[in-house]
């Protein structure tokens, strides 16, 4: 199996564990929503190492992986902490996003956006 296609069936598999930790934290499953963080954060982890060579591919991984590191903080404050770790949640979305900034960033100064497009 050629490797981007193997790496897409963790994605995909990746997509299952995070809708079953975000259903534990909305139907309020507090025991299941806490466990099904290692599973979806440790596959998150796993995907961004095996694209570490690609740069388009890890700035986005690791914008996914601080982004379920923030969804867990906010789930974990709703439940045990009466809602105030949205303040640490934060930080990693920000993170997240300027991961998601500096690659667009770089991107449109190397011209590479545009050559694509094209």
């Amino acid at each position: 199996m050629e490797p981007l296609r193997k790496i897409r069936k963790f994605e995909n598999f990746h997509i299952l564990l995070w809708l079953v930790k975000d259903l534990c934290w909305v139907t309020l499953s507090k025991p299941a929503g806490i466990i099904m963080i290692v599973p979806t954060l440790a596959l998150a982890l796993f995907i961004t190492w095996k694209n570490r060579k690609n740069r388009e591919e890890l700035m986005h991984n690791i914008a996914i992986c601080m982004w379920i590191c923030a969804n867990s903080i906010w789930m974990i404050g709703e439940f045990y902490l009466h809602d105030s770790t949205r303040d640490i949640a934060v930080i990693f979305f920000v993170t997240g996003l300027l991961s998601m900034l500096y690659y667009y960033f770089m991107e449109l100064l190397n011209g590479s956006y545009r050559s694509k497009k094209n």
